[in-house]
């Protein structure tokens, strides 16, 4: 009986970085990345990588992961929400009797991703029966009280005026989704119940290994980042 599935999706049509996932990040293709520790961590039946494109799939094959079926194209432009693919797999699966309990959605641009985590939010999520997801989530590094924004004429304009004056250390801190992981209960992801809720647990992860990869630039520090934690022996997988 499959109780833990990991579903990694991965698209062929991005835009801003094209052929993102399977672009060679330090060597190996992005995608390997999250392979490798979704297959390290040791809690998942299976790894799946849901994706609509043919040359992923092979790649994905090659880097260890199962590629079962393609995601039909409604399902792979712009406007397809990861928690509808995690729907559409956990569908495909039932169709043959498989029926896990959990399934975790890891993202395929997550290359410090490490097992640990993945461990961690899953003794988490145990550990608290009445919760739905556990999202890994790092800190801002600067307090979000203090953001502006650049009107017309380029000036600036405070989105919290009343901290203007208060000290960094009197705020509260701020946290945000790090795109590495989100660890759910099939029943959830099959209410389509919504990750940020107050049924979502924290996974924190460290700014040090945290990277959104949307555009080159992002791309540049993510290398360089990873290749620092490397250097201190800290780089994952």
């Amino acid at each position: 009986m499959m109780k833990h599935l990991a579903v990694i999706p991965a698209r062929g049509g991005s835009k801003r970085v094209p052929r993102k996932n399977v672009r060679p990040f330090l060597g190996r293709p992005l995608l390997a990345y999250s392979i490798d520790a979704a297959r390290a961590c040791g809690l998942f039946d299976r790894v799946l990588v849901s994706t609509d494109d043919a040359e992923i799939a092979e790649v994905a094959r090659a880097c260890g992961a199962e590629v079962p079926f393609l995601r039909p194209a409604a399902l792979s432009d712009d406007h397809a929400s990861a928690s509808a693919v995690v729907r559409h797999a956990i569908g495909e699966l039932a169709a043959h009797d498989e029926h896990p309990e959990y399934v975790t959605l890891v993202y395929a641009t997550a290359p410090m991703l490490s097992p640990d985590d993945l461990r961690r939010g899953f003794a988490l999520l145990e550990a608290h029966p009445d919760k739905a997801y556990a999202l890994t989530v790092t800190s801002f590094p600067f307090p979000i009280q203090r953001a502006v924004r650049i009107l017309d004429g380029g000036v600036l304009d405070a989105f919290q005026p009343e901290h203007r004056s208060t000290r960094s250390q009197d705020l509260e801190h701020a946290f945000h989704d790090a795109a590495q992981f989100c660890m759910g209960r099939t029943r959830a992801w099959l209410a389509g119940e919504p990750i940020f809720s107050p049924a979502t647990l924290a996974v924190r992860v460290p700014r040090e290994r945290v990277q959104d990869i949307d555009t080159p630039e992002d791309w540049r520090v993510a290398e360089l980042l990873y290749q620092a934690l490397q250097a201190a022996g800290k780089a994952v997988p």
